[in-house]
C-alpha cells in the first residue's frame, strides 16, 4: 500500500518553470508519477514537458481536479506565498524542496496547514519516492531503479542524501522499502519522525522503519516516547520493529551552539544532543546501529 505517494497521487508543481521545477518535473514523468499540472504566476499557457502551466492553483485545479499533492521549487522568498495557495486550495500533501526558507514562514505555514488538515514535508525536503509506484521531488535522481526497491522498509531521515543512502545499502542486501521520505534538516519541519510513523503503523505494507537522525532538536526523543507508548495522549503507540542510525557522534566533542551543516543540527543544553537521541530510543526498545551498513544485519534480527 505504501504511504503518501501512492497509485492515486496526483501532482501539481509550483515553480515548474524553474530550473529545479523543470528538472524534478521530468523526473517524476520518467519515474511513472502522474504530473498533470505547473504553476507559475505570469507564465500561463506555457508547457514544460508536455506539462500545461498555468498562473494560479485555482486554475490548475479548475481544469485538472484530480490534484492532490503539491510540489514546491520556488525560491525562498515566495515559499510562504506559494505553501498558503497550496493549502487553502486543500491540496492534501506538500512537499517543499525549497532551501532557507525564513523560520517564522515554515512556522505560520506549518500552523496554517495543520488547521486545514493538509501534510506539510519538508522544507528543504529531497522528496518521497514509495520504489514501484511514484516519487515526488528530486530523491533518487534520475534513475531510482537502482538504489531503490519495493518491499516492506519505512524509511524516514532528515538527510536527503542518507535517505538514498541507507535505501542503496537495504536495496543491495535484498531488502525493499514500502516509502521513503526525506524531511528535511531545518529547525521546523511540516512531519516529524512521529508523524510519519504513525502512518507507518497503519500501512500494512509495512514491517519495519529504519530512522535516520542526527544531532540537534528533539525530534528523535519524541520518537522515541511515540515508540515507548509514552507520547502526546491518543497517539497510541508503535507496534513494529525499529533500528535507528543518528550520525553526529565526533559533535559530543565540540562547543555548544555548533551549527553542522542542516540549520535544525544545533545542540543546546543536553537535549538534542548525541548522547540523548541513543539512550532515548534504546530506552524505548530501538535497535541503534553504530555504521550504516550494519542496518540490513539488524533488521533481519528483529524481523525474525
Amino acid at each position: 500500500m505504501a504511504i503518501l505517494i501512492t497509485q492515486d497521487t496526483k501532482v501539481l508543481i509550483q515553480g515548474i518553470t524553474g530550473k529545479e521545477g523543470s528538472k524534478v518535473a521530468l523526473q517524476m514523468q520518467n519515474y511513472q508519477t502522474k504530473v498533470l499540472a505547473g504553476v507559475t504566476p505570469g507564465k500561463g499557457g506555457l508547457e514544460v514537458h508536455g506539462v500545461p502551466v498555468y498562473n494560479t492553483i485555482k486554475e490548475a485545479m479548475d481544469n485538472h481536479p484530480g490534484i492532490n499533492t503539491s510540489f514546491v521549487a520556488v525560491p525562498n522568498f515566495a515559499a510562504y506565498g506559494a505553501m498558503e495557495e497550496a493549502i487553502k486550495a486543500k491540496i492534501s500533501l506538500i512537499n517543499v524542496l525549497t532551501e532557507h526558507i525564513p523560520i517564522a514562514d515554515s512556522a505560520k505555514a506549518i500552523a496554517l496547514a495543520r488547521q486545514n488538515n493538509v501534510r506539510i514535508v519538508g522544507p528543504s525536503s529531497i522528496g518521497i519516492i514509495s520504489p514501484g509506484i511514484g516519487k515526488i521531488g528530486s530523491i533518487g535522481g534520475d534513475d531510482p531503479r537502482g538504489v531503490f526497491s519495493k518491499g516492506s522498509v519505512g524509511v524516514i531521515s532528515k538527510s536527503g542524501g542518507m535517505a538514498s543512502e541507507v535505501s542503496w545499502i537495504l536495496t543491495k542486501n535484498g531488502i525493499g522499502q514500502s516509502t521513503v521520505i526525506g524531511i528535511g534538516g531545518d529547525i521546523l519541519v511540516g512531519s516529524s519522525f512521529t508523524d510519519l510513523m504513525e502512518d507507518f503503523e497503519k500501512d500494512p505494507q509495512t514491517e519495519s522503519v529504519v530512522l535516520f537522525g542526527e544531532i540537534g532538536g528533539t525530534y528523535e526523543e519524541d520518537a522515541a516516547e511515540y515508540i515507548s507508548g509514552k507520547g502526546k495522549a491518543g497517539r497510541g503507540k508503535f507496534t513494529k520493529p525499529v533500528v535507528a542510525f543518528i550520525s553526529g557522534l565526533f559533535a559530543e566533542t565540540l562547543p555548544q551552539g555548533t551549527k553542522l551543516g542542516h540549520a535544525g543540527a544545533i545542540i543546546y543544553g543536553e537535549k538534542g544532543s548525541y548522547k540523548s537521541k541513543i539512550n532515548a530510543l534504546e530506552s524505548a526498545g530501538v535497535i541503534i546501529a553504530k555504521t550504516p551498513d550494519e542496518i540490513p544485519e539488524l533488521l533481519q534480527q528483529t524481523l525474525s
